[in-house]
């Protein structure tokens, strides 16, 4: 899903679930780690986090979607648009939003690791950061450091 067709479907949510219209931008964004979205204050856009659809589907996206509309819709109105607020609490269950997002941190996330191999002794080495072969030697024998390739680890 592109950043253009998360704002088209936000629209179609806003008009839908609230009867008013989403006249802003969203995008996705992959700095978020552990929260499922963001409302923007200042140019009032939404940030969402691809990790919630890419892992989660369309209807946690949607919940989310809701989520964050609500803090849009109150905002705008003047009213309180806070998770405390109890404004923000009633209209969240009447459009029937998720409160909190899921958790990404429990599902299994893929590591690429760098493999080198010393010329001299054929110690393998495994490194998460990519090493310098001019700068670095074996630490057994000082013997060259080659890069074999690289694998990808499920953790």
């Amino acid at each position: 899903m592109t950043d253009q067709e998360l704002t088209e479907l936000i629209k179609k949510v806003s008009q839908e679930n609230f009867g008013k219209p989403f006249i802003h931008q969203a995008n996705f964004n992959s700095r978020l780690q552990t929260t499922g979205g963001r409302f923007h204050l200042r140019d009032r856009h939404i940030d969402i986090n691809p990790k919630m659809y890419q892992i989660y589907g369309r209807d946690t996206l949607i919940g989310i979607i809701k989520h964050e509309l609500c803090h849009y819709h109150l905002y705008n109105a003047g009213l309180p648009s806070q998770h405390r607020d109890r404004e923000f609490k009633v209209l969240l269950k009447q459009v029937g939003g998720l409160r909190y997002a899921p958790s990404v941190k429990n599902v299994k996330h893929h590591k690429r690791v760098h493999v080198y191999e010393c010329t001299k002794c054929g110690t393998i080495y495994r490194r998460v950061r990519k090493l310098d072969t001019k700068r670095y030697v074996c630490g057994k024998c000082r013997g060259k450091l080659k890069f074999v390739n690289d694998i990808e680890l499920s953790s």
